[in-house]
């Protein structure tokens, strides 16, 4: 590392006030990097850059890379940390070869328009919290699942046309006609039954209740892009 940062045209030198590796830079003041040094990706080394960055211009991780490339470093995620915290991360192969896998002057990063829009939309069409954080083994209750049990609980009282359940579910002509869940049935040009399967589901979930002044303007003005 320190042959790495001489080549860039720093004077490093190793084990300088509890630092790894210290490389000061030509000039009045010096640019001044620090480099944290350990065989894998892990938090410690995190945790020294953080505790470093109040005393240095830069900071850099450096990792020994992993010989089937399926290390921490190589995971998308762990470039994006580093980014985001201004971290520098480097990697060393078998050969010593040293590669710089995030750069300190990176720009920041990127919001993406579509996927935050996406969130703000299902969380607001979702009625209340209906799905725990972290569950893997259920269904997630979306506002697309909220809506279909709606209209499965309105047709289990006798089949009906899309108009007749929209003011339980503004999305019903559009449910019904996708089918996603296999609960409806078309039994006559305009009008849909409920199948085995949808009887099922309300057996399985209770039907959401709307809130007493009616769907938001979320739900009625719904994103075509809805996923169930």
């Amino acid at each position: 590392m320190k042959r790495f940062l001489e080549g860039l045209g720093f004077a490093a030198k190793g084990e300088v006030g509890g630092c790894d590796v210290v490389a000061l830079g030509a000039g009045e003041p010096p640019i001044v990097v620090v480099c944290e040094l350990k065989l894998t990706f892990t938090l410690d080394l995190v945790l020294q850059g953080v505790d470093r960055a109040g005393s240095c211009d830069e900071v850099w991780l450096a990792v020994r890379l992993s010989r089937r490339g399926r290390g921490r470093e190589a995971d998308a995620r762990v470039r994006e940390l580093c980014r985001r915290l201004g971290f520098g991360l480097l990697g060393v192969d078998a050969a010593d070869v040293v590669h710089i896998l995030a750069d300190p002057s990176a720009a920041s990063h990127r919001r993406d328009p579509r996927r935050r829009s996406r969130l703000v939309e299902e969380h607001r069409r979702r009625l209340g919290d209906p799905a725990a954080g972290g569950s893997t083994r259920q269904p997630i209750m979306t506002a697309h699942r909220q809506q279909s049990l709606a209209c499965a609980a309105a047709l289990n009282d006798g089949p009906r046309r899309p108009r007749d359940l929209r003011v339980v579910a503004p999305d019903a002509a559009k449910l019904l006609l996708r089918n996603v869940y296999g609960w409806f049935e078309r039994v006559e040009r305009g009008v849909y039954g409920l199948t085995d399967a949808g009887r099922e589901a309300l057996r399985r979930w209770p039907p959401p209740e709307r809130e007493p002044d009616g769907p938001s303007a979320a739900a009625e003005d719904s994103a075509a892009e809805d996923r169930p």
